[in-house]
């Protein structure tokens, strides 16, 4: 299992380098005017997907989980996948991706990368490796549970992304969150 637990922090580690990226990314929207909206869900964000990860390890530990290699050598390529489509998306969006909802004024949506073929993919590499991060090695309950509360977050966050896009003034339709895609 220490292979296991190594992915897993390789995971937070990547999580922290995210918060790096994004405070970053939010000062540099904040100099530019950018608003703020969804405080309020943002610290449910940051308990769920901690919860995650402490979940895998927790439940692969106490219940002794086992390791299925054709299943879980599947899960570790979605989790690859996840990390390089969350990746593609912070690279697309550039100063504005961001873990938080800005809108910048006067900068137009990014139709570009991932955003040419969804509107949300920053949060499809969540769900993937939401369910997918668990399931390398059997904890079947943590993935359940993630993505039931996660389908429910995302809910909310989404509708306050495209809300706050909405009622952003003409010309001021930039960067929200991770999501600054095309107009669906």
């Amino acid at each position: 299992m220490w292979w296991y637990t190594a992915l897993v922090l390789a995971v937070a580690g990547e999580r922290i380098v995210e918060l790096v990226v994004a405070r970053r990314n939010a000062r540099w929207s904040l100099e530019r005017g950018g608003t703020e909206t969804g405080r309020g869900h943002y610290p449910a964000m940051v308990v769920l997907h901690t919860g995650l990860l402490a979940g895998a390890l927790a439940e692969t530990a106490l219940a002794g989980r086992q390791f299925v290699p054709a299943f879980g050598w599947t899960m570790v390529g979605v989790v690859v996948a996840a990390q390089g489509l969350r990746w593609w998306c912070v690279s697309t969006l550039g100063p504005r991706w961001n873990t938080r909802v800005i809108v910048v004024p006067g900068l137009p949506l990014v139709s570009g990368g991932p955003y040419r073929l969804l509107r949300h993919p920053n949060y499809v590499a969540v769900v993937a490796e939401g369910l997918a991060l668990p399931l390398v090695h059997g904890a079947w309950v943590t993935a359940v549970v993630f993505t039931g509360l996660n389908a429910a977050l995302l809910a909310v966050r989404i509708r306050c992304e495209n809300t706050a896009l909405a009622v952003a003034p003409a010309g001021a339709r930039g960067a929200t969150g991770a999501t600054s895609g095309a107009p669906a």
